[in-house]
This record gives C-alpha cells, structure tokens and sequence, in this order.
C-alpha cells in the first residue's frame, strides 16, 4: 500500500544540492560496487535530416519527428527524397552506452556484449579502457535521425541472433561467467526487444543461479539492498514484439524478485505499452497518469521498483511510496540517443548508494540531462558540479 504521491517541483534546487552531497562522498562505496552489462552491442549513426538546403555548404535542419512523419505521410503515392547529413559514429546499444555512463561514474563494470569477437571492434576502443568488456558476437548497427523532439532510429539486426546463452558461456568461459555473476552486486539486462534469445537467456540463468534450495519466504523477499544483488530491465521499446512475448518476458523478469531486488526502466512510450500488455488502464494524462502506471505496473510484477521517464520528468514507485522529479529539460540536445540509458545509469547508482527514491530520480535526470547538453557521459567530479548549478 503506497504512503502517497510527490510531485518535485520544477528545478528543485534543494534536492539537487542534497544528491551532488550525497554524490560527493560516494566514490569508495561506487568502487566497491562491481557492476555486469549486457548483452547488446550497436555502432550507432547518428544524422540530421535537410529540410532546406541553403547552399552546398549550409543547410537547414528538419526540427521535428512530427514534422518529419507529416513529409512521409504525404509522399503516399508519389515519392520522397530526405537527405541525411551524418554527424557522428559513435558506441550503441542500451548496454554499452549504459556500462559507459556507470564506468565514468565510477562503478567497476564487466560488460559482455556485441562488441566484436574474436576482435573487439575499433569503436569501443575507448569503452575497453575504462571497462573490463568481453566481446561474443559482432555489433549491429543503428541509423538514428534526430530530431528536437524525438529520433528515429532504424537497426541492421542481423547479428543479433548470436546471442544465445550458450554462445555467452562458450566464448566467455563457463567457470569465469559464473564467477562474474556471483561477484556482481549489481546486474543489467538491457534490450528484450532486439535480442530474440533474451527470454531464455533470462530463465536459464534463473535455473543455473537461483538458489532452488532456499525457500522463498516473507524474510527472504524483504532483505535490504546491501544484502540483495541488484538486478536493471529495461525492454527496450517492445512494440514490435507480439503481446504473448511482452508477457511471457515480463512474468520471467518477474521471478528474478524472489532472490534478487529487481528494477524495472521504462521510457513513456514502453510504460504505456506494458501497461496495456498488464491490462493497467492508461486513461488520463501527464505525471499523475505516468505516476499511477509505475506503481500499478510494480504491484503486477510484484517487483522492488518500476520507473519511468519521459523526457521532462521522472516517476519511480517503490512499495512504500511513488515519487515524481522534474528533469533539467533542455529544448536543444547536442545529442538524445542514449539519454534513457544514461537515465538508467544514473538512477541505478542512487539505488546502489542506498539514496531515497527522489535523490536516486534526481541522479537519473543529471546524468540524462549533462549528457544531452554535452553529448558525452559525465564523471563524478562533473555530475556533482552540475547537480550544484540545478
């Protein structure tokens, strides 16, 4: 039963000042704290789409998804031409660019992912010197255009299906993957929807760690944090996964609570979807309507917390309360692909120091909203600076 309902008023500086605190004294407690990612693995592109083409040199940008999708929609029939203009080739993947955000931060992380086997690929030359990385497959691709209010991003996928759970083992190492996962306090499994094998990855896990001996009980389902490994999903827009798939994901993530403190992350558009997969209704409207989802969506799966985050703010239930905390929304991203896992990184380090639901939201928009700004992940020492000028 939820104790209530808070709304963090826009910009609050107060609580800003108390989490870049809270952040301050955190670095030994982060190094303490080894972290293991996966399993994805993306080289991203990211452009920008010509609306009008000045001169050979000079172009004005297309400002909007909406806008964007009202060209497409009326090329119906005819045809289009849109021009994209590359800006940058950088690391993809809800896992890599995750593991990048909480190894800046300060966390110890193993990543194994789609990074390049047997070599790791170029790209992620800079993520493998701050990261211990373990490449099993080749990396997909991602063509994302940008736009003010949106991207939209378009996968080269083939790769995806070397995923398996045996192929992590065989070119990981049975007994060092073993060793990996019993060592880490905290784990992230991140995009369901672009690896098919992710589902059974997760249940056979289930079956090779679980401790089936120990009984499940009311003492056992209430440890602390310190006592508990955590465990971050996120689906990672699951639109196009049939609903049978969402459902049979989300039951299996479900029993990971059991044993280990399970979050769940979603964006707006994925807290939407899991609620109509769950049978939550989605009637209403802004912070109280994303509000009543996270804790709605938490009582289903019966897991230790569910967060969402639009791009203006954030919600995050727990089992005691429902928390809401206004971002530092900024009109003009030098870059938003990769926002939401730099949102994860952030909040999920507020949950490992053991900071309160709002303070660990509050970490979450920083570290989203320092990236955008400037289109690299932030230290410590740059997050608390920022937190300081909120």
């Amino acid at each position: 039963m939820h104790t209530g309902t808070s709304i963090t008023p826009v910009h609050s500086s107060r609580l800003a000042r108390q989490t870049a605190e809270r952040l301050i004294g955190s670095r030994a407690a982060l190094q303490r704290t080894p972290a293991l990612v996966g399993f994805d693995g993306f080289i991203d592109h990211i452009y920008y789409a010509v609306e009008k083409r000045n001169s050979p040199t000079e172009f004005h940008r297309m400002q909007s998804l909406k806008s964007f999708g009202k060209f497409v929609s009326e090329a119906a029939g005819k045809s289009a031409n849109v021009e994209l203009i590359l800006q940058e080739t950088r690391l993809g993947g809800n896992g890599p660019i995750m593991a990048f955000a909480l190894s800046s931060l300060g966390v110890p992380v193993t990543f194994i992912g789609m990074i390049g086997h047997p070599k790791i690929h170029p790209i992620f030359t800079e993520f493998a010197k701050r990261a211990s990385v373990l490449g099993i497959a080749e990396p997909a691709e991602t063509h994302a255009i940008e736009f003010l209010d949106g991207k939209l991003m378009l996968g080269k996928l083939t790769t995806v299906n070397d995923v398996t759970y045996d192929t992590i083992k065989k070119r990981v190492g049975e007994s060092h993957w073993k060793k990996l996962w019993e060592a880490a306090r905290f784990v992230a499994m991140v995009n369901w929807t672009m690896l098919p094998f992710m589902t059974v990855i997760w249940k056979k896990i289930q079956n090779d760690f679980t401790p089936h001996s120990q009984k499940k009980n009311h003492a056992q389902s209430h440890k602390t944090l310190s006592q508990r490994k955590l465990m971050f999903f996120d689906l990672s827009d699951p639109a196009k996964r049939t609903e049978q798939d969402v459902t049979t994901a989300l039951e299996t993530i479900s029993k990971f609570q059991d044993f280990y403190d399970v979050v769940l992350g979603l964006n707006e558009s994925e807290g939407l979807q899991v609620a109509r997969v769950l049978g939550v209704s989605t009637n209403g409207k802004g912070e109280k309507l994303i509000s009543r989802l996270a804790s709605r969506i938490r009582e289903h799966l019966r897991i230790n917390c569910c967060v969402i985050h639009p791009i203006e703010y954030a919600v995050a239930a727990n089992e005691t309360e429902t928390v809401a905390v206004a971002g530092p929304y900024t009109k003009n991203p030098k870059i938003s692909t990769g926002a939401g896992d730099h949102f994860n990184a952030g909040f999920c380090i507020g949950r490992l120091l053991g900071c309160d639901l709002a303070q660990s939201l509050q970490l979450g928009v920083a570290t989203s909203g320092y990236y955008v700004r400037q289109a690299s992940s932030p230290s410590r020492e740059q997050l608390v600076r920022f937190l300081q000028t909120l």
